[in-house]
């Protein structure tokens, strides 16, 4: 801290001097060694190093200034000249002005604003649902009745987006993958989802306020409270802020032991009262519901829509001419009785899924198509970066799935596809990234997991899950149900094989371990070659060996009578197999509103005196893709636009006619505040203008042409730009008025 002595050295006496070096001395602070996990070995990120380096600054700038107060109270204590007191506050007010600059600089850098005014993340995000809920795009639902947490309902424009999204959505996938398309009930019997696992484990841990019994979700409670100290207490210091970035990149991985003893060393209460709360404990997210009167069939609302497409695996398989690899898809509505939902449609009790269950034979997952993305090149985040805590980087899709990064072909196949289904639907590129699962994320018989995260204003948002879960799907249904779910290979000659034989003695397990006995055997059986050579090597030497049963967590002793492993020659017509499966899972209400924020923007009205919303939907997803104005209120203008209307409907194009007296500017504000792509203006009967929204240029067709060239410009045959060559140009003073 001796760096401040100088500003005020000039007029203090010796004996002044050594007072304030003192003090100044015994506020200086030394580096202290790094007592940070493993995790934060690694280089971090350029924005991550910033906020790092900034903390740092403002820790020693607060010091510097508490040092330099103690140094004025000092000279004022010892009576010092009025000169040399001014000059140190001079100083000391100097030294307050830089820090409260850093301290401008790490909000911005923490909150997402750009610090010159720009919209925080929290405003850009009022501002955008303001609009939605006015527009009636979404709005709670049962309002009048004070809504109910988690339910929304869609208003016109936004079920006309809902419904684009899902009609390019079979386009894309559906009819271009030629996939079979089945709609399965969404109540479910029990037996399905216990088989599937989701009666057992589809759970969340939950907290109570241990006094009014209000739940909350344990994670949430301490994500938030990582981030609200993240982004609002600027005086944590750079390790303090790097201990809560770990708990949030490790926050998946907690277990409720772990959860809870986090909450209760930050001090968490609950949010509402303050009041203790309980420790956490698992609540199962499905609603449970009895099908039939008298109530002994039990039964669920489906979380998701994928396990009806498994149970139909067999009859879907001969339908495709028992033929592999072939992929069903699915959208429908699935439930989640979420503890505590918010962030408006990210996180909801009710909603979309669109699902592609590909069947594909586990030992060859390459894909006929996979060249036409292979040179794709996009935003992945591989685990190996997250774990180091750097950033995405943009990686070309061939290299991600040759280096083993990726999988396989057929995931890297539908990653790319994934890729161009949500960048053609409006979601910027540059806000998008294929994330790898964690090694603590991926369930035991996932071969490979990918997100793809879009970011909004609540942060990096998981849209679309992209998992290689092997076989484990249809085997479960096989041994719950006794129908074999496998498909078949038929050789032109017999081979002869040699065969591994895992065979459990059930009794002997029995009477080793209970009830536990079934994971035991499930364990045993789903042995790869590898590890069931070494258990018979072992238990032929030891007569007995340690086995970890995954779901179990923990290891069991198994005995040499317990399993029989050997390796049986046999000739065989056919190689019979349970397929893998690739699924890609689509959440389409998050979809949806991230496409909501990525297309809003605001623009200043001409006079200057106003900002006005727009959303810049591509017309592929526009509510309404054209509006049709007469210029004023004049018959024959009228006529005109109905004309045009009778086209545009004939043609298939969604529009609105506005005969309104209002000005044609506010038309088109109204217009574009509904991201509507084109508005055709009727000013004579013979010839039009269309303006394009974002532009706000204006061309001149024909009555005729008018329908014609909306068209092709919304079904993607031609560009604005082409139109804008071809056709004349329009200026006019009152347009935009």
């Amino acid at each position: 801290m001796r760096f401040l002595i100088p500003l005020i050295s000039s007029s203090i006496t010796s004996g002044h001097y050594r007072i304030i070096s003192r003090l100044l001395s015994a506020h200086s602070t030394k580096p202290q060694r790094s007592t940070l996990p493993p995790f934060f070995n690694c280089q971090p990120p350029s924005m991550a190093a910033s906020e790092e380096s900034l903390r740092k600054a403002l820790a020693e700038k607060q010091s510097a200034v508490e040092a330099h107060g103690n140094a004025v109270r000092a000279l004022k204590a010892a009576k010092a000249s009025k000169p040399e007191i001014d000059a140190a506050i001079e100083a000391l007010n100097s030294l307050k002005l830089e820090k409260s600059s850093i301290e401008k600089q790490l909000q911005a850098a923490v909150s997402g604003s750009d610090g010159d005014g720009a919209l925080s993340r929290e405003a850009f995000r009022q501002a955008a649902v303001n609009t939605l809920e006015r527009r009636l795009f979404y709005i709670p639902s049962f309002k009048i009745y004070r809504g109910v947490a988690g339910l929304y309902d869609y208003g016109p424009p936004g079920c006309a987006v809902k419904s684009n999204v899902l009609a390019f959505w079979r386009q894309h996938f559906v009819l271009e993958e030629n996939m079979l398309e089945v709609d399965c009930p969404c109540v479910t019997p029990e037996v399905v989802l216990k088989a599937s696992g989701h009666v057992d484990k589809f759970t969340d841990l939950m907290v109570k306020d241990e006094k009014t019994g209000t739940c909350y979700r344990a994670d949430h409670l301490l994500k938030d409270f990582c981030n609200e100290k993240l982004q609002k207490d600027l005086t944590i210091s750079a390790e303090k802020a790097a201990e809560l970035k770990h708990v949030l990149a490790t926050l998946d991985d907690l277990s409720a032991e772990a959860l809870g003893a986090k909450i209760k060393e930050y001090g968490i209460t609950a949010p509402d009262t303050k009041n203790p709360l309980s420790d956490p404990y698992p609540f199962n997210l499905m609603f449970q519901t009895s099908i039939g009167p008298s109530g002994l069939s039990p039964g669920y609302m489906r979380p998701e829509t994928a396990q009806g497409i498994f149970v139909n695996f067999k009859d879907l398989y001969y339908y495709n001419g028992n033929k592999l690899p072939f992929a069903a898809a699915q959208i429908g509505q699935a439930f989640r009785n979420e503890i505590s939902p918010r962030q408006g449609l990210l996180r909801v009790r009710e909603f979309t899924l669109a699902e592609i269950e590909h069947f594909v034979d586990p030992e060859d997952k390459s894909h006929p198509k996979y060249s036409e993305v292979v040179d794709l090149e996009f935003l992945m985040f591989p685990r190996e970066e997250q774990m180091c805590g750097q950033s995405a980087k943009k990686i070309r899709l061939g290299d991600a799935v040759s280096k083993g990064t990726v999988n396989n072909e057929t995931l890297g196949y539908f990653i790319g596809r994934v890729y161009l289904f949500l960048t053609r639907l409006g979601i910027d590129k540059d806000r998008l990234r294929f994330r790898q699962h964690l090694a603590n994320e991926m369930a035991h018989y996932a071969a490979d997991c990918w997100d793809a995260e879009i970011e909004c204003s609540y942060g990096w948002i998981e849209c679309v899950g992209i998992a290689d879960r092997s076989a484990y799907d249809l085997r479960a249904h096989s041994d719950k149900s006794g129908v074999p779910l496998v498909a078949a290979e038929k050789f032109s000659e017999p081979r002869e094989v040699e065969k591994l034989v895992i065979a459990p003695v059930k009794k002997e397990l029995g009477l080793a371990f209970k009830g536990s006995q079934k994971n035991v055997v499930e364990a045993l059986e789903a042995m790869n070659e590898k590890e069931a050579l070494e258990m018979k090597t072992a238990l032929e030497s030891k007569g007995e060996v340690e086995f970890y049963v995954c779901t179990l967590g923990k290891n069991v002793p198994i005995k040499k009578n317990m399993v029989s492993i050997s390796k049986e020659k046999k000739k065989e017509h056919q190689r019979v197999f349970t397929p893998s499966v690739i699924e890609p899972s689509f959440g389409i209400g998050r979809i949806i509103y991230c496409l909501f924020e990525h297309s809003f923007y605001t623009r200043p009205s001409k006079a200057g005196d106003e900002q006005l919303n727009v959303f810049r939907f591509p017309p592929l997803v526009a509510p309404i893709k054209c509006t049709v104005f007469p210029l004023v209120q004049n018959q024959q203008y009228e006529d005109v636009a109905k004309v045009i209307s009778k086209s545009l409907t004939t043609a298939g194009i969604s529009h609105k006619i506005d005969i309104t007296g209002t000005s044609i500017g506010k038309r088109y504000a109204r217009t574009d505040e509904l991201g509507v792509p084109f508005a055709i203006t009727v000013d004579s009967t013979k010839d039009v203008t269309i303006r394009e929204r974002d532009s706000k240029l204006q061309v001149r067709v024909s009555v005729e042409e008018a329908a014609l060239v909306v068209k092709s410009v919304t079904d993607g045959l031609r560009t604005w730009e082409d139109v804008w060559e071809k056709y004349p140009h329009h200026t006019s003073g009152s347009a935009d008025d």
